[in-house]
């Protein structure tokens, strides 16, 4: 490779990781949006695809209350014109994807996408289900209904959850003017927004997102993700869960976990509780125990058990204690030695450690 080449390389992976920061940035953003730059991008973006600019920007509190918002103005008969979604965001999208691609080449976008929107993907992804989920649930009065309200949400331009994407195609990030541009600021400024001839209608980011490592949607003392109108998702470790379930997890007993007839809520439950406490408090008995550790086990009506090998670390900690560790293995684990083998993918007989950390 030519220092030439090299330093051509080597500029494009420094932009790369520098798009991916900007935007993983702007997907996690929260708070009030910025409207006069967000109205502006809306604007712009409409230029951009060859269309006059919309007669007027409505504003919603979240991605619900525009879909209310939608569907209030077809129902009165307003004149919004046509949605206009293909050609403010997806022939521009198509076309700068295809123009990266012609110069990179196929390896070359791979690399690109897996440097830039790939690290994001996921995580926008599911975040947008959920909030598709939620909408679908609070705004759909029937079964019936719901078609029409999916409908509405699929028409959407994503703004900052369009982070991958816009990271990728490094909208925004140009020395001049570029086709994403308006894209680009709108996501920078507010959060989902709908284009139609006659009328934008923008939505507001959320006021609060609460993750876990994984980037989950977690929180376990209110609402996960919450917008400025109250629309809000709770989630314990990525799980939907109930508003009230929540409220009730610090006064939790062995007796209300058992009765729980959901299993998955059951499965919150435990690891809110704890299985260590949960084991002492109800008074379980181990079923095994060897030189690993002690496998127990806590039988669950309507559900598998939940079979546990308890370790001790045996590396101290700097106040010289060793803790315990409650390891989570599989219903039909037979001994401790096998439970800790599967935490490593290995067989029982295979698992023989020469040093323990």
């Amino acid at each position: 490779m030519t220092d030439t080449v090299a330093e051509t390389a080597g500029a494009e992976a420094v932009d790369a990781a520098g798009e991916f920061e900007r935007w993983r940035r702007v997907a996690a953003e929260t708070g009030p949006a910025d409207r006069a730059a967000a109205e502006a991008g809306v604007r712009s973006a409409y230029r951009a695809a060859g269309l006059a600019e919309p007669e007027r920007v409505v504003w919603a509190g979240s991605p619900r209350e525009a879909v209310a918002r939608v569907t209030a103005m077809a129902e009165a008969g307003e004149d919004t014109g046509r949605g206009v979604r293909r050609e403010v965001r997806t022939l521009p999208w198509a076309a700068e994807r295809e123009r990266l691609h012609r110069r990179l080449g196929p390896t070359g976008w791979s690399e690109h996408w897996a440097r830039t929107g790939a690290p994001l993907w996921e995580t926008a992804r599911s975040l947008v289900e959920r909030v598709r989920t939620g909408v679908v649930e609070e705004s759909a009065a029937s079964p019936e209904q719901e078609p029409a309200v999916r409908q509405i949400l699929l028409d959407a331009v994503l703004g900052q959850h369009d982070a991958p994407w816009l990271a990728a195609l490094g909208a925004g990030g140009g020395d001049g003017p570029g086709p994403l541009d308006g894209l680009a600021a709108v996501a920078r400024a507010a959060g989902w927004w709908w284009p139609y001839e006659k009328v934008a209608i923008v939505a507001e980011r959320p006021l609060e997102l609460h993750r876990d490592e994984a980037g989950r949607l977690d929180r376990s003392d209110g609402p996960a993700l919450l917008f400025p109108d109250g629309f809000a998702l709770h989630a314990w470790k990525g799980m939907p869960v109930p508003a009230d379930f929540l409220a009730e997890l610090d006064a939790l007993t062995p007796e209300r976990i058992r009765d729980e007839e959901n299993a998955e809520l059951r499965r919150v439950m435990l690891e809110h509780y704890g299985y260590d406490r949960y084991l002492a408090d109800s008074g379980a008995r181990p079923i095994h125990r060897d030189s690993t550790g002690v496998l127990w086990r806590i039988d669950m009506d309507g559900d598998e058990p939940v079979v546990t090998v308890e370790v001790v670390n045996s590396t101290p900690e700097p106040d010289g204690t060793h803790r315990t560790y409650w390891l989570r293995v599989p219903p039909t684990t037979r001994t401790a030695r096998e439970g800790v083998a599967w935490t490593f993918g290995l067989h029982p007989d295979a698992y023989e450690p020469v040093v323990q950390t």
